[in-house]
């Protein structure tokens, strides 16, 4: 049994989909008008922990990420510069799916532009208006909240302070500032636009998640995620223009992100602590260190991001390749043994605790501390010359199990795309080993060292390590 929090009935609830064996997903996805930050990356780790860990369990999984690539951000970053709105989003989209890539985040099914269905959100604006749920102004047309009664359900906004008329056309604005909301902006000056029955113009940014989701996953589906940020009035407002059009429950399960800060406070370009992951790259800091940090915090709570803490998970990350690289070595040597030791034992206990931790909300704490009472025994057992080539095979069957989870290890001896200079210098360093020419092959190591890798010197040869 798996359980989840559920934002919109504040408690823990168990999961039931509403296919058996099967899970539609909507995660609100990046609005490209930026690289995304770690603050951004937070939410999609945890959005990648949840997708990982219904497959874990055997669920088919249908994801769909929203690319918000026409809003008011983007309308004003294109001005800017003088430049098509297209011409400015599309590096930073292309951007995203590089950064997800680095990160190892698994992509998801399907990944709607808002740009590409536009006719869809004008459908949705008409059925709004049939319902009795729009009305015309001045600048667009108006959902009128005060005609949801269940608008706040999610926020636990109280409607009845909402006063009727008053009007809000930006596409976001604050917690306390409950107002009609923008389904579609009239044409203006210096902004794209499209003909739609009701007025030349372009959708408000809340329209555009419910009628993607709604096009790729049905007018109800099972989970709805984003960051804490996004339930009010994002996911208020996308509630209330999706169930007032079907008249059905829009979403069964909503699960949001707690906020990330660095160093103990929030992150700002005005306090020079707003980093991209171009920028961690650049100063060295590995991906699988990034990723191990940002998901090693429960989702509900406070990620404090800190350089002190990315060693930490440089350190963590290591611990597991290294103890892979030697577990592989012995399983492969052909070691037996008449009798069984511990790790075994610990093998099965720690996979019952993954799998419980997992399960309880995706309670990664107890889930890493299962994996690491692993390490420390298969090390044990390792130092102590106890362990069969069996034993070690169960155990690196275990670390590609709860990997698929993870996502920090890769498959054993997968050290991606290494350079060919990195190559060459391995082959002449091997080769002047064999010579016992081993002031060169210090030399080579140190050139090779240089380039971001390690050398290790196994009974099967020398093995090529990326620095975490």
């Amino acid at each position: 049994m798996i359980r989840f929090y559920n934002t919109m009935s504040r408690r823990i609830e168990e999961f039931k989909p509403l296919v058996a064996g099967q899970v539609g997903m909507y995660n609100c996805g990046p609005t490209v008008y930026g690289y995304t930050h770690i603050g951004n990356l937070r939410t999609f780790m945890f959005e990648d922990l949840l997708r990982r860990t219904l497959k874990h369990f055997g669920y088919k999984v249908t994801q769909v990420m929203n690319i918000t690539d026409i809003d008011d951000k983007t309308i004003k970053g294109a001005n800017e510069k003088g430049i098509s709105l297209s011409e400015y989003t599309e590096p930073y989209t292309q951007a995203f799916f590089e950064d997800i890539g680095t990160l190892n985040i698994e992509p998801a099914e399907i990944y709607p532009r808002a740009t590409e269905h536009i006719p869809d959100m004008v459908k949705l604006v008409e059925r709004l208006a049939k319902a009795g749920l729009t009305y015309d102004a001045e600048d667009g047309i108006y959902f009128p909240i005060a005609k949801f009664p269940a608008y706040g359900r999610l926020s636990g906004f109280d409607i009845s302070q909402v006063k009727v008329g008053a009007r809000i056309s930006q596409d976001e604005y604050d917690k306390e500032d409950a107002r009609d909301f923008a389904l579609w902006k009239k044409e203006s000056p210096n902004e794209p636009a499209w003909d739609a029955p009701f007025g030349r113009g372009r959708p408000g940014w809340h329209i555009e998640c419910s009628a993607m989701s709604m096009k790729y996953l049905g007018e109800t589906f099972d989970i709805h995620t984003g960051g804490v940020d996004n339930i009010f009035p994002h996911h208020e407002n996308e509630i209330a223009q999706s169930e007032g059009a079907s008249g059905e429950t829009f979403v069964h399960y909503w699960l949001h992100s707690e906020h990330l800060i660095v160093e103990g406070q929030r992150m700002a370009k005005s306090l020079g602590n707003f980093y991209i992951l171009r920028q961690l790259l650049d100063k060295g800091h590995h991906p699988m260190a990034i990723r191990y940090l940002l998901l090693s915090t429960h989702y509900r709570k406070r990620l404090n991001f800190t350089f002190e803490g990315l060693e930490g998970a440089k350190t963590s990350v290591r611990r597991m390749q290294d103890l892979k690289l030697r577990l592989g070595d012995v399983a492969q040597a052909g070691v037996k043994k008449d009798m069984a030791g511990p790790l075994p034992a610990v093998l099965q206990a720690q996979t019952e605790k993954f799998n419980s931790a997992l399960a309880d909300d995706l309670s990664i704490s107890p889930a890493l501390a299962a994996v690491f009472e692993v390490v420390r025994v298969a090390n044990i057992s390792l130092e102590e010359a106890s362990l069969s080539s069996t034993e070690a095979q169960e155990a690196l069957e275990f670390f590609s199990r709860v990997d698929k989870v993870l996502g920090v290890l890769g498959n054993e001896g997968d050290e991606g795309e290494v350079p060919e200079e990195v190559l060459e210098l391995s082959k002449r360093r091997e080769l002047a080993r064999q010579e016992k020419n081993f002031t060169l092959a210090d030399e080579l190591r140190s050139k090779i060292e240089a380039l971001g890798y390690e050398v290790k010197d196994t009974p099967r040869g020398s093995r090529l390590k990326r620095k975490t």
